[in-house]
């Protein structure tokens, strides 16, 4: 991911990419080794999406957007809540019993997530901010995808200051692992 334009424009496109991720794994039968591959693409996608909001996103929701604070609130809460269950299928073979019924569940979750950021957040955003600052925004976001986490973490800080200092020693070491092991090269 890193798509150019402004902050909307790039997490929209994300969305759109987790989306197909999402219609593929639904189109395979249950217990497909496939379905493993291609969750392990979404998670990588989810974390790097959800860590690069957190760090720039959402602060900016909460200098800009009028009652934006509880809005930035709610949208890391359900980051929290995807990301518990992106931890829980990391590992789990695709014919896990449980495998399924959680795949379920994180597109679900993110899907609601999706409609609600694109619905209500990224319009109030759009008012409140000039294109200059929706541009850097999208910039922001940008480089931090590429430093980013490539697996769940659900116990590190998921607000700044904390979140911005650590995320890029997880992300090494992430992606390091992602390459001794082959995980998101499908």
């Amino acid at each position: 991911m890193g798509h150019g334009g402004n902050v909307i424009a790039e997490l929209t496109t994300d969305h759109r990419e987790v989306a197909g991720l999402f219609d593929e794994v639904q189109a395979l039968p249950p217990g497909a080794p496939r379905r493993r591959e291609l969750v392990d693409e979404f998670t990588i996608e989810l974390v790097r999406h959800s860590v690069a909001e957190e760090e720039y996103l959402y602060p900016a929701v909460r200098e800009h957007v009028p009652g934006g604070g509880p809005i930035a609130d709610k949208e890391i809460s359900d980051h929290a809540a995807v990301e518990r269950l992106l931890k829980e299928l990391e590992g789990m073979e695709a014919t896990d019993s449980r495998f399924d019924m959680l795949v379920e569940q994180v597109v679900s979750e993110v899907r609601q997530h999706v409609a609600d950021e694109e619905q209500n957040l990224f319009p109030a955003l759009e008012r409140a901010c000039s294109p200059d600052t929706l541009n850097e925004l999208g910039d922001q976001v940008r480089r931090a995808k590429k430093l980013a986490p490539t697996r769940p973490h659900p116990s590190a800080p998921d607000t700044p200051p904390a979140n911005k200092l650590l995320a890029p020693g997880a992300g090494l070491v992430d992606r390091a692992r992602d390459l001794v092991t082959g995980r998101g090269r499908s």
